[in-house]
């Protein structure tokens, strides 16, 4: 329960909903017990011989806890006083008052536990999808997209449901079969303790045949959030699995994962449906019993129970049942409710890596120079860096070269702070980054990546990402800085073209423009490139390229090269091998040292 109990914070402010809800669903139920006594005064009023002063004799004999014989001594009364027919329209419309009555409470009830609902949701995955945006970038390197996508959309529904619904039953039910019970109880005291027997003994059957549902239930999120994940790497890797003729032996992998999550399903349902029918069936043999016992009561004169009170009796008795058939089905189904919300609540528990200090530096420019002291990184037990230390002071333009799988990418990551070094420090003019405000540091740098990551928006949007206020004027400069203002006028709708779902309506080049324009909107001061060129053909290269040279104007910049050939005018170079800073200087200090840097020129010439 204690699970369940925290999903609930999330309802918060959970009386604004709850204290008009409670009051509405006490009034719908009220008027829904009256309507069953009001069987009673009908059969009454249609068959009732009695003679005068009939009515004074069944108000002398009934105890004031007799409800039904309390409301049979008034109709005797009004029977005698005003007639039958008159006494017939007066119970009618108390049955037609209490039938409206019940069901406009009841709606009123269900708008409120909807509100709650809606509510829950929202404050529920907002707190999922903000949490996981706060999440530093190693987490994402880990975890599956799938199964992140699979909690915040579909086991966030769950839970929602199974919260709402549940705090529905709990509070609903319990109210209406106490209801029930009392006018039971008015009506005979042996025949209601004999039939709540019924009770415990369904409570524990139905306990038993859900106890495995909880584990079932987790084993169902998590093969739905694997197919989720396997449909979404199909998607991605589309054009691969085309090429390859892998089409049949993908829709096998997910046909099979599709036929374990529909089996697992099956088995929950077949649990589930099994608890409303077991606790139906006791109900019935209650019933019999009931009939049985009052009819020979009846029959033999025995005891002061009339006919019209034993079917006041059985009807209201056959009601009992419903709110125990629907706490039967809640507590089947709120262990897949608990088990989504363990995965829900695991994901809103994951604490950031990364956060700010107490009282975080805010950097407003960028003054005199980055410095790298001693820094260690590791990946798990894999060392990527050790021991690196350099500075780059304002206005440099610095590249970063090296065999594959060296360190470079990993390097120019903890400048942004997306990670943390495990050992030393890295300063921004002075202040270690550890106490600088993230985003004012993020504010002063600028990215593009040799991965052109763009959004299924308009061009023109995703020029703005950076800066959502610019105008139409400041997203054309920077696109003709970025030397892609041409090709967008040429596209469809020009500026408000739909690019697509990462850009895949724009070529690798066009891509890449259009990052560069984004970076060049932001006016950052430090520029951070990934290997911005390497993944296209001559000619684009040639264009990004340009674009980028005008993109470091005026600016410091880290550059990872992939042609060496774009970086030997940069003030300085730093070759990266195997995690550390082998070599340092200019393209033609570092050519006259005959080291590494020479070697991988020599080899890209050779191939060249």
């Amino acid at each position: 329960m204690k699970t369940y109990f925290r999903l609930l914070t999330f309802a918060r402010p959970i009386e604004k909903y709850a204290i008009p809800y409670a009051l509405v669903t006490i009034l719908a139920i009220l008027f829904n017990t009256v309507l069953f006594t009001l069987l009673g005064p009908l059969l009454e009023t249609l068959f009732a011989s009695k003679t005068a002063g009939a009515s004074q004799t069944i108000m002398d004999k009934v105890s004031s806890f007799d409800v039904i014989g309390q409301i049979n001594g008034y109709i005797s009364y009004t029977i005698e006083t005003y007639g039958k027919l008159y006494t017939l329209k007066i119970v009618c419309a108390a049955i037609v008052a209490c039938v409206f009555l019940s069901n406009l409470f009841r709606y009123l009830s269900q708008r409120f536990m909807e509100d709650l609902r809606v509510h829950t949701l929202l404050n529920l995955r907002k707190a999922v999808f903000n949490n996981v945006m706060d999440l530093h970038l190693g987490y994402f390197s880990n975890e599956k997209k799938g199964d992140i996508i699979s909690k915040v959309a579909s086991d966030v529904q769950v839970v929602q449901g199974t919260v709402t619904n549940t705090l529905q039953v709990v509070f609903k039910e319990p109210l209406q079969l106490l209801f029930y019970i009392a006018v039971l109880l008015s009506i005979s005291l042996k025949l209601t303790l004999f039939s709540l027997l019924v009770i415990p003994i369904s409570g524990f059957i139905i306990s038993k045949i859900v106890k495995r549902l909880k584990q079932q239930a987790r084993e169902a999120h998590e093969s739905f959030a694997r197919m989720i994940g396997f449909l979404d790497e199909a998607l991605g890797g589309i054009r691969i699995i085309k090429a390859f003729n892998a089409t049949t032996r993908i829709k096998d992998k997910f046909h099979s994962e599709n036929v374990l999550y529909s089996d697992l399903n099956r088995k929950m349902a077949r649990r589930q449906q099994l608890a409303s029918p077991v606790s139906q069936t006791l109900g019935v043999l209650v019933v019999v019993f009931i009939v049985l016992y009052g009819g020979s009561m009846i029959l033999q004169n025995q005891g002061d129970l009339t006919p019209s009170k034993f079917l006041v009796y059985i009807a209201t008795f056959s009601q009992v049942m419903q709110p125990i058939k629907a706490l039967a089905d809640s507590f089947s189904s709120i262990h897949s409710g608990l088990a989504a919300g363990v995965r829900v609540l695991g994901l809103i528990d994951t604490k950031p890596e990364l956060t700010d200090a107490e009282n975080p530096i805010q950097i407003l420019d960028f003054k005199d120079s980055i410095r790298f002291e001693n820094v260690y990184f590791n990946y798990g037990e894999k060392e990527i860096l050790s021991n690196v230390s350099f500075t780059i002071k304002k206005g440099q333009s610095v590249a970063l070269v090296g065999p594959s799988g060296g360190g470079k990418s990993t390097l120019i990551d903890l400048i942004p702070r997306f990670y943390d070094p495990k050992a030393g420090n890295i300063y921004f003019d002075d202040i270690n980054l550890k106490d600088v405000a993230l985003n004012s540091l993020r504010h002063q740098m600028g990215t593009v990546n040799q991965e052109s990551i763009l959004f299924n928006e308009t061009i023109f949007n995703n020029i703005a990402f950076g800066k959502p206020d610019a105008t139409r004027d400041e997203v054309i400069a920077a696109a003709k800085i970025a030397n892609a203002h041409d090709f967008i006028l040429n596209t469809e709708n020009g500026y408000e073209t739909s690019i697509g779902d990462r850009g895949n309506k724009l070529s690798g080049g066009q891509k890449q423009r259009i990052c560069i324009a984004r970076a060049v909107l932001a006016n950052p001061p430090v520029m951070l490139l990934d290997e911005a060129t390497s993944a296209l053909d001559t000619e684009s290269e040639k264009l990004v390229q340009d674009a980028l040279n005008r993109l470091m104007e005026n600016r410091t910049s880290i550059i990872i090269a992939h042609r060496l050939s774009t970086i030997q005018h940069a003030d300085m170079i730093l070759v990266v091998n195997n995690g550390q800073i082998v070599e340092t200087g200019t393209h033609s200090t570092l050519m006259n040292q005959d080291g590494v840097y020479k070697r991988l020129i020599n080899m890209q010439t050779f191939a060249e």
